[in-house]
């Protein structure tokens, strides 16, 4: 059975710029959801609890911070987790709180990136969130424009933070008009995202690209921080996750609807990728309950 991901109604208003909700738990019991917000959460004291965000899973440490975009599924699971006394602080605010236009502007253009990543859901670094925890936690206390600044001045710091992680796959989360700066790299990454089904190698993208195989390794390497190989993989690896979740096609029929002619090989990169096989991967999601819609 493919697992629904409930569509979370929260209480933020359109007239507000944000809401923050401050508790101590003793687990986690919300499950697998999205909703059109951004959403900022700190959460401590919860070793070996378990995080999906997108198709990423992965157990968390005592503390972490993650930036969600609008629309991307995510939950937090009691899993392994035995602490009685987690703390969590959840921000949610809206797409639109830093109109697009100022994003334009040179100095918000790092949080203009920060948001991009989002879409993907970002993990910010242990040093990050040791730094910055304390204002997330007294931010309840701030009231009024006050607050906000403080928000914008957290989000700023966060996004030039350094060593932060892009957690889902960029084709599982739905991610349009990227950009690279490039007009290359963007019809090459139309290309793959449209035939990642079928044989593609280096010579095919590199003629796109106008380019000699060796030049356009390198171009490509330079402009997307990754080799053509592990990008096509990674995009393979989204459909597949997503085929996983949402259909009850074998295995072996995702492996190969998704371009992966090897079950072997297909097995060890989606291993490696995500530390779980495509089994575990489909039995964690569908743990998580089926949940409509509301």
């Amino acid at each position: 059975m493919a697992t629904e991901i409930m569509r979370e109604i929260i209480p933020l208003t359109k007239n507000d710029c944000f809401t923050i909700f401050s508790r101590t738990k003793t687990g986690f019991d919300f499950p697998l959801h999205q909703h059109d917000e951004f959403e900022l959460n700190l959460i401590l004291n919860a070793p070996n609890a378990q995080r999906i965000i997108g198709d990423h899973i992965s157990e968390i440490g005592d503390a972490e911070l993650v930036l969600i975009g609008p629309n991307l599924q995510h939950g937090w699971f009691t899993h392994k987790c035995t602490s009685t006394h987690i703390k969590e602080v959840t921000i949610q605010f809206h797409r639109d709180m830093f109109d697009e236009r100022l994003l334009q502007r040179n100095q918000l253009s790092f949080i203009k990136t920060m948001f991009e990543k989002s879409l993907r859901g970002i993990l910010f670094s242990s040093e990050t969130t040791q730094h910055i925890q304390e204002r997330i936690m007294e931010l309840p206390r701030k009231h009024g424009f006050d607050s906000v600044l403080e928000l914008m001045s957290i989000l700023h710091d966060l996004s030039v933070s350094r060593n932060m992680t892009t957690l889902s796959d960029a084709s599982f989360s739905s991610i349009e008009n990227a950009s690279y700066n490039s007009r290359r790299v963007e019809k090459v990454m139309e290309h793959l995202n449209k035939n990642f089904d079928k044989d593609i190698t280096l010579s095919d993208v590199a003629k796109i690209a106008l380019m000699t195989d060796v030049a356009f390794s390198r171009f490509f390497k330079a402009r997307t921080g990754k080799t053509f190989v592990d990008t096509l993989n990674e995009i393979r690896l989204g459909h597949a996750s997503r085929f996983l979740i949402e259909t009850t096609e074998s295995i072996t029929e995702v492996a190969y609807k998704c371009g992966f002619n090897n079950m072997s090989n297909f097995n060890r990169i989606f291993r490696k990728k995500k530390n779980c096989t495509p089994k575990e991967f489909r039995e964690t999601y569908n743990a998580m309950g089926v949940r409509a819609f509301i």
